[in-house]
């Protein structure tokens, strides 16, 4: 897990060629004007998902993981709390969906990071999280999620 702000992000293009694409939607995309939708960058090797949400509270979030795709979960507007954890503190609590890439856990082994506009976070296979917390209350968000295959 790999947590920053996006004045940043350039330091994570040695990461590899399709995370550096992916940062440069971020960054040269008018974000706050997107609507929540699927965009392409690179067929289904790149992707965006932009989504407005609502946080809810951690006693109800859910742990999740990601086989095929890593994640930058960038935030546009509000703020957001996280849980996030190593993959092998956790135990499958729903079976692997190989159609939408998410498996469901569950664990007792974890922490919270709190983002605001402009932040983001990338998960990968190993990185377990539970996203769309809230702060203090439960407020409206808008977030996008960048898809990297692996």
């Amino acid at each position: 897990m790999i947590f920053d702000s996006i004045e940043n992000a350039s330091k994570y293009f040695i990461l590899g060629e399709r995370i550096k694409k992916g940062f440069d939607f971020l960054l040269n995309t008018d974000l706050e004007n997107l609507k929540p939708n699927r965009y392409e960058i690179e067929n289904d090797e790149i992707f965006a998902n932009v989504q407005i949400l609502t946080t809810k509270n951690k006693e109800d979030k859910k742990w999740e993981a990601h086989r095929k795709y890593i994640d930058i979960q960038y935030l546009i507007k509000g703020q957001e709390c996280m849980g996030y954890g190593l993959l092998k503190n956790f135990k499958t609590s729903v079976e692997y969906d190989d159609k939408n890439d998410i498996e469901f856990l569950s664990g007792d082994k974890f922490n919270y990071i709190n983002l605001s506009k402009g932040e983001f976070v990338i998960f990968y296979p190993d990185d377990v999280h539970a996203p769309v917390l809230n702060v203090d209350e439960n407020k409206e968000i808008k977030k996008v999620i960048v898809k990297i295959k692996i």
